[in-house]
């Protein structure tokens, strides 16, 4: 498929493609993927004039007194779905108000004006991600029961249905002109990786957008069910959505690398990393935004629980991999899941990261053995100071942190925060199977 660029791009591409239906995608603040399909004969009028639409109908979006809203196609993100029969097409949209004002609850245009304002500074945000999921049979046992597709190990893809599907994905994401670095079985049962190349921040989060619609899609036509929550069996590893980031300057030097400083680091890659960290509480409702999300962190299985570093401690915070040394120095975040949205997502560690710069914050000493007995107290206390151990608690760290509230940006904060205490209110008030077995009769 041709690059596109301009409107008249993606006509030409659509006329040769022979497409006769166009999806208009774009995310809801929590992170739900929404479209509107056109025929492909209002696609000219739609790539002039936009495509209005209810946003208060949409849950986490509109007010009711902002329900006219507009889509505007971004043209570099047309794609021909290789999947569907009917020739059918895909754009990404920005969402607009009446007057052309850009609406400032789209979770996009937040990334969008994150990575311009360091831009502005000379920096560009780049990103690859590692995105773990589920695949389960729609054959279920019982209701309400989970049966993974396969009972592979680790690195074990031995030509079932998921890895036909994973491979089908991949096809679908170069499609999409989505890079892809690796696809591999992971720990738990039925559950896989797709790694994402690294790129540009904008284009990886709508990568990860197209990457979660295409595999549910695929999955579906082959009687599969698969599923982003990150802790969906208990006895299993959960799914996270490991982010290697890295500061590029003008000539897409890595500046997060120095070879004469200590752990090989430059002041501003430990600048970046102490922000994040001095973050890390307060955007974890938006890394990690899941009741069920706190069900994975701090639950063993190289997930993080503490706000610490390290090189090769898979269960740290961050991490700087020993295998991204050098020019190619990569800064992993582990929090994250795959059942965020990573526009806000990506916007939330950027803007932390900056702050730390802004305010040349001092990197705590790695963490390489938590249990060490001859830890010093600066390493005791780094230890002390935990990830949330509930959406609730990590709400209420949100609401606390300027930073990450002012990176988001008001419209958004009073969305998300509306939607997730709700969530968590009903969370709390649910009597589950478990309490009643466990207090019905011994109470």
């Amino acid at each position: 498929m041709p690059q596109t660029s301009t409107p008249q791009d993606v006509l030409s591409a659509a006329q040769a493609a022979g497409v006769e239906l166009v999806h208009l995608q774009f995310t809801d603040v929590p992170g739900a993927i929404k479209s509107i399909s056109i025929p492909a004969s209002r696609l000219q009028r739609v790539l002039q004039d936009g495509a209005w639409f209810d946003g208060s109908a949409v849950e986490g979006l509109a007010r009711v007194a902002e329900r006219d809203l507009y889509l505007r196609p971004d043209p570099t993100t047309f794609a021909v779905l290789p999947w569907e029969a009917t020739p059918t097409a895909r754009l990404i949209c920005d969402l607009g108000l009446p007057g052309g004002t850009p609406f400032k609850a789209d979770p996009r245009a937040v990334l969008h004006d994150a990575l311009a304002r360091a831009r502005e500074g000379g920096l560009c945000y780049r990103v690859a991600c590692e995105v773990e999921f589920f695949v389960f049979s729609d054959d279920t046992p019982g209701e309400g029961e989970l049966l993974p597709v396969d009972r592979s190990g680790y690195f074990e893809m031995h030509g079932n249905r998921a890895s036909s599907l994973c491979y089908a994905a991949v096809d679908a994401l170069d499609a999409f002109g989505v890079g892809v670095e690796a696809t591999h079985h992971e720990v738990g049962p039925g559950q896989y990786e797709i790694d994402l190349a690294d790129d540009d921040a904008l284009r990886v989060a709508d990568g990860i957008v197209a990457l979660k619609w295409a595999l549910r899609a695929l999955g579906r036509r082959s009687g599969m069910r698969v599923s982003f929550m990150p802790k969906p069996l208990e006895h299993a590893s959960g799914s996270g959505l490991h982010v290697s980031q890295v500061l590029a300057g003008a000539q897409a030097e890595n500046l997060f690398f120095a070879a004469d400083e200590r752990y090989a680091l430059s002041p501003l890659a430990c600048q970046f990393m102490a922000g994040q960290l001095a973050h890390a509480r307060g955007m974890c409702a938006i890394i990690a935004p899941l009741v069920n999300s706190y069900k994975r962190l701090g639950g063993g299985a190289e997930a993080p629980a503490r706000v610490t570093w390290a090189r090769v401690n898979r269960g740290a915070l961050l991490r700087v991999p020993e295998s991204s040394s050098g020019p190619r120095t990569l800064l992993e975040l582990r929090a994250p899941d795959p059942s965020c949205n990573p526009y806000l997502a990506f916007a939330a560690m950027l803007e932390a990261g900056l702050d730390g710069i802004a305010r040349q914050l001092p990197l705590p000493e790695p963490i390489e053995e938590p249990d060490a007995p001859d830890n010093s107290e600066a390493v005791a206390e780094q230890l002390a100071n935990p990830l949330p151990a509930t959406l609730g608690e990590a709400l209420e760290e949100l609401e606390w942190d300027p930073v990450v509230r002012e990176a988001l940006g008001q419209p958004v904060v009073e969305r998300f925060l509306a939607a997730k205490e709700a969530e968590w209110l009903a969370f709390s008030r649910h009597i589950s199977a478990w309490e009643r077995a466990r207090y019905l009769d011994t109470a």
